[in-house]
C-alpha cells in the first residue's frame, strides 16, 4: 500500500492547524476531540464553559463521573459506555443525545444536546472521535413555559374557540364543552353559529364579521344558547391571528359566561390558578452575583396582581433586571403579567439591544391588550464584571441611583411610551451608566409613589429615596421590606389600593 505525505512546508501546515484551532475555539458549540485511546486532543473554551470542568487526563470510563453526566431525568447516572464520544471512539456515529450535567461547578445543572462521530485517518482506520454539543437549558425552560401557558388555556374557565379563515371551528377548550354542552367532537368542523340564540339580527353578525376580517378585534356581550336550549350571557372577544406572512389565518374567540352565579364560580377557579402561578414566580430567588446584592418583592393589593419583576440570565454573563406594571387589577392583569414575563425572557435572550427588546415586546403585546390597557416596564442589562448598565423604560415610574453616602446620583426617567399602546412603535432611547462600589439602584412601581394617606397626599418619589437612604447599610432584601413597611405606615390604615413592588441592586463596597 502506498502512502502519501504532506510535502508542504511545516510552517504552512502549522499555520493551517492554528487557523483550524482558532475556528473551533470560536464556535458557539462545545467541541471535544479525543484520540483512539481516549486522550483529549482538543477541548474548546465553550465546552469548558458549558460543562464547568475543562480538559482532564481522566480515562474514558471515568468521564461520566468526572463531568457529572446523568440521563435526562437528572437522577440516573449516564453509563460511560453510552456517552456519545465513547461510542464514537468505537466507530459509531451518534445522533443527537440529551445529557444532564451536574457537578461542583454546575450545581444547578445544565442540559446539553450532543452528537458525535468517529475520526478516520487517510487509510480509513479509526484514529479518534469528536463530539459537538450545545447548551439547551434555556430552550427547555422556554418549552416548559410554553407548556404552562398551553395548560392555562386548556384549564381556563373561559370558553376558547379557534376557527379558520372561513369560520370553521378547529379547536375548543374543555371549558367550551362544560359551558355550552357541545363536546369537542360535536363542535369541530362546525360554525360558532351553533350558539346563536336568535337575540341578535343579521346586521349584528355582519358587522362582527366585517370587523374581524378587517384585522380588528371584536368585543361585545352576546346572548348565546347552550346545547340544551338554556340562554346565557357571554362577553366575547374575537381576535384575528396572522401567519408569518401577515395574512389572517385564524380567529380566536374568548367567551366568558357572565351570568352572575356562573361568573362567581369561574372567577374563583381562575383566581386560584393565577395566584398559584404568580406566587411561584414571586418566590423565585434572585441571582447570586459576586460583588452585587440583588432583591425584589411584590406585595399585591388583591389575590392576584399586575406588578412584575424578574431577574434574567443573559448571554455574555449579563443579568437582566426588570420591573413592570400591567394596567388594571385582578385575573386579567395577572395573566398578562405571566405573558409579559414569557415574552421578555424570550426576547432578552434573543437580542442584546435594550431598545430592540422593547420593540419586540410592544409588537407582541399590542394585539393582546384591550383598548385603554397597557404595560409599563423598566429594564436594566447589567454586566457584573464591569458594573456597566444599559437602562430603558417604557412609561414606567422613575427609578434612581444613590451614591454610597446616600446622596442622589441619578434619576432614571422613562425613555419611551408604555407597551401595547401603538403598533410598530420604535424605542430608540436608552441610558447607559456604571453602578460603582457602594451605590444602590432602585426600581419601583407606582404602588409605592402613588400610595395615599387620609389627607390624600402621595408617598412620592422623595420619600422612597429617603427610606432607601436610611436603610442603605442593610441588605437589599431588608431595604425592599423596609420600603413596603414605610409605605403602609404612611397610609395610616387605609386599604392598599395598588400592588407595591420594588427591586434593589447594591454594588458591594471595596475595602
Amino acid at each position: 500500500m502506498s502512502h502519501q505525505f504532506d510535502t508542504r512546508p511545516i510552517v504552512e501546515v502549522l499555520n493551517e492547524i492554528k487557523i483550524l484551532r482558532s475556528i473551533i475555539n470560536g464556535l458557539a458549540d462545545g467541541v471535544i476531540v479525543a484520540d483512539r485511546k481516549g486522550r483529549f486532543l482538543l477541548f474548546n473554551p465553550v465546552a469548558q464553559t458549558i460543562l464547568g470542568i475543562g480538559l482532564t487526563d481522566s480515562e474514558s470510563d471515568q468521564w461520566s463521573r468526572v463531568y457529572g453526566c446523568y440521563m435526562p431525568d437528572g437522577v440516573t447516572p449516564f453509563p460511560y459506555h453510552e456517552l456519545p464520544l465513547v461510542r464514537a471512539l468505537n466507530g459509531e456515529y451518534v445522533e443527537e443525545t440529551e445529557i444532564f450535567i451536574r457537578n461542583p461547578e454546575r450545581p444547578k445543572g445544565v442540559r446539553i444536546l450532543a452528537k458525535a462521530s468517529p475520526l478516520m485517518n487517510e487509510d480509513g482506520a479509526l484514529c479518534g472521535g469528536a463530539v459537538v454539543f450545545s447548551d439547551i437549558t434555556r430552550k427547555k425552560e422556554t418549552e416548559e413555559e410554553i407548556r404552562t401557558l398551553t395548560n392555562a388555556v386548556e384549564q381556563t374557565a373561559d370558553s376558547i374557540v379557534i376557527t379558520d379563515r372561513n369560520g370553521v371551528i378547529t379547536y375548543v377548550n374543555p371549558a367550551f364543552a362544560e359551558t355550552t354542552g357541545y363536546t369537542r367532537g360535536e363542535a369541530l368542523g362546525r360554525s360558532p353559529s351553533i350558539l346563536k340564540s336568535g337575540a341578535h339580527d343579521a346586521a349584528f353578525y355582519k358587522e362582527m364579521w366585517s370587523t374581524i376580517t378587517s384585522g380588528k378585534a371584536f368585543r361585545d356581550t352576546l346572548t348565546n344558547r347552550k346545547k340544551n336550549g338554556t340562554l346565557y350571557y357571554a362577553e366575547q372577544t374575537i381576535t384575528p391571528m396572522r401567519n408569518s406572512a401577515g395574512a389572517i389565518s385564524h380567529f380566536v374567540a374568548v367567551i366568558k359566561d357572565v351570568t352572575e352565579t356562573r361568573q362567581l364560580q369561574e372567577q374563583e377557579v381562575q383566581m386560584q390558578l393565577a395566584r398559584a402561578v404568580q406566587q411561584h414566580l414571586y418566590r423565585m430567588p434572585p441571582p447570586q452575583i459576586e460583588g452585587f446584592d440583588i432583591a425584589g418583592a411584590s406585595f399585591p393589593a388583591h389575590a392576584t396582581g399586575g406588578d412584575y419583576f424578574d431577574f434574567i440570565q443573559l448571554p455574555r454573563r449579563c443579568i437582566g433586571i426588570s420591573i413592570g406594571d400591567v394596567s388594571g387589577h385582578g385575573i386579567g392583569s395577572a395573566l398578562l403579567m405571566v405573558e409579559l414575563r414569557a415574552f421578555l425572557r424570550a426576547f432578552a435572550w434573543k437580542s442584546s439591544k435594550v431598545a430592540e427588546i422593547f420593540d419586540l415586546l410592544n409588537n407582541a403585546l399590542v394585539s393582546d391588550l384591550e383598548p385603554g390597557r397597557f404595560v409599563t416596564l423598566a429594564f436594566c442589562r447589567l454586566h457584573p464584571a464591569t458594573g456597566s448598565m444599559t437602562y430603558g423604560s417604557a412609561g414606567h415610574v422613575p427609578g434612581f441611583i444613590l451614591h454610597a453616602d446616600g446622596s442622589l446620583k441619578q434619576m432614571l426617567d422613562s425613555t419611551g411610551v408604555p407597551l401595547g399602546m401603538f403598533s410598530g412603535r420604535k424605542f430608540e432611547c436608552c441610558m447607559g451608566f456604571e453602578l460603582k462600589p457602594g451605590e444602590i439602584l432602585a426600581l419601583l412601581t407606582d404602588g409605592v409613589t402613588e400610595a395615599e394617606r387620609p389627607d390624600q397626599s402621595d408617598f412620592g418619589i422623595d420619600r422612597a429615596i429617603e427610606c432607601i437612604r436610611d436603610h442603605r447599610g442593610e441588605s437589599a432584601r431588608h431595604i425592599v421590606e423596609a420600603l413596603f413597611r414605610r409605605v403602609r405606615e404612611f397610609s395610616a390604615g387605609l386599604p392598599q389600593e395598588d400592588d407595591i413592588s420594588a427591586v434593589v441592586c447594591k454594588a458591594a463596597e471595596r475595602g
